[in-house]
């Protein structure tokens, strides 16, 4: 009988990562798609009916191309980090909350924590491993957003935490049958987003690929698969990320069609600031962390703290 739960737990985990990829597969063309017609032109439509196969044939082509290398870069770190990056956020997806089947984190929230903080490492080898200095820049400047945006996405997660008293992600469905977190917590969620667009590096935060000044940043020197694979993880992350939001904030896990739609109103939410926004500036990032995310993430966990211990 352990032998078969063992194996069931293994089927579900190559099922789960068969999703993820086709997800993020997917999650590309969206993003192509809404990038187009945000742009007035139409975007991928040639291959399979309205382009619905573009993202395979993109994947074929990466990964039959030739991987080149430079000559000074430093080939174990740079061969392996964007194989390690993958690896780190296909890990997070074991944080989903089922309710059967699969592994239950009583700790998830600590775990995610723990898995996120090594991403920036990644990042940082893959930038400094290349000996380029643009992709140098690029990985010292992810490494400083992305540690401080960590701080204040930790203290936004205490207040969450606080409530459910709980670092297990099942007890946020439970305590969310009422009314959503999101009600009660709107200037945290606004700061919760724009956190996750800085921990993945998206536009107005993508200072680690900052084309107009970096070239490419710290992918540049990267082609085939190892692009194919940081390109993978960034997009992995940020449906990840969109999970955890809807997790937190909007009703917790649920086995529905109405939690994959929220999902993906959040990820679509990620697209869109991409095609409104312009990068923001280095300074006025750091700025935003420490002097207007920090202070209200302090104060909100005060707030709850206070009303926690007034309530008991």
């Amino acid at each position: 009988m352990y032998n078969l739960d063992l194996l069931m737990i293994m089927i579900g985990l190559i099922i789960l990562i068969l999703g993820v990829l086709i997800g993020v597969a997917f999650l590309t063309l969206l993003e192509r798609k809404v990038l187009s017609y945000i742009q007035i032109r139409k975007g991928p439509n040639k291959v399979g009916f309205m382009g619905l196969l573009q993202p395979f044939s993109d994947a074929i082509k990466l990964f039959t191309k030739e991987s080149t290398y430079p000559n000074f870069s430093n080939y174990f770190c740079y061969y392996f980090s964007p194989i390690f990056s993958f690896m780190l956020f296909l890990l997070l997806w074991l944080l989903i909350p089922y309710m059967f089947n699969m592994i239950c984190f009583n700790l998830g929230i600590l775990f995610f924590f723990c898995l996120t903080s090594m991403g920036v490492y990644t990042v940082m080898i893959a930038g400094w491993s290349s000996n380029s200095n643009y992709a140098l820049l690029g990985g010292l400047r992810s490494v400083a957003q992305t540690i401080s945006y960590e701080v204040s996405m930790a203290l936004i997660f205490m207040s969450v935490i606080l409530m459910i008293m709980n670092f297990n992600l099942l007890f946020l469905n439970i305590y969310q049958e009422i009314i959503w977190f999101l009600f009660f917590m709107i200037p945290l969620g606004l700061c919760m987003f724009s956190s996750m667009l800085a921990e993945t590096n998206r536009t107005p935060f993508d200072f680690a690929e900052g084309e107009s000044e970096l070239v490419s940043g710290f992918n540049i020197e990267y082609s085939s698969g190892g692009f194919a694979l940081i390109f993978l993880a960034e997009y992995s992350s940020i449906l990840f990320m969109s999970m955890m939001f809807v997790i937190m904030y909007m009703g917790g896990y649920e086995l529905n069609l109405f939690f994959y739609l929220k999902l993906s109103m959040i990820a679509f939410l990620f697209i869109w600031v991409r095609g409104t926004l312009p990068r923001y500036r280095y300074d006025k990032l750091m700025y935003l962390a420490w002097k207007m995310y920090l202070p209200i993430s302090l104060n909100y966990l005060l707030l709850f703290l206070g009303l926690k211990i007034f309530l008991l």
